[in-house]
């Protein structure tokens, strides 16, 4: 189903495709200048999440994180990949590498949701 592309949704995929990192629903309300509601936002996240452009990943803080599929299609939606949540600055950063995890016959792999936390790079200059 096509659905259809409104400004609110194209201000939320404008700001993921400005941005490195994954973004929880609190920072996209704080970017956009709350120029929509909550629920606006939770709609559209989890539209995206749906049609393949956006992935969501659980934070080691409890915190649900979206963050951009850049080599999803619709026919091939994977982003079985390691994430890093860095414990200072709670950035959560999608990891290039595809992980490959032997699971029992029988088992079969729909989704992997894998946080690494440490300090990145940034927070690491900052002493």
């Amino acid at each position: 189903m096509k659905r259809r592309n409104t400004p609110q949704k194209i201000a939320v995929l404008e700001l993921f495709e400005s941005n490195t990192t994954a973004l929880n629903q609190e920072t996209i309300e704080k970017l956009l200048h709350e120029k929509m509601d909550r629920a606006t936002i939770y709609r559209i996240l989890k539209c995206f999440c749906e049609d393949g452009k956006l992935h969501k990943v659980l934070g080691d803080d409890g915190i649900s994180y979206y963050a951009l599929c850049k080599s999803c299609k619709d026919e091939e939606h994977h982003h079985n990949h390691f994430h890093f949540q860095c414990e200072k600055c709670n950035e959560v950063i999608c990891l290039k590498e595809e992980i490959q995890i032997n699971l029992p016959n029988g088992f079969e792999m729909t989704h992997c949701n894998c946080v690494i936390t440490g300090i990145c790079p940034k927070c690491k200059q900052i002493k």
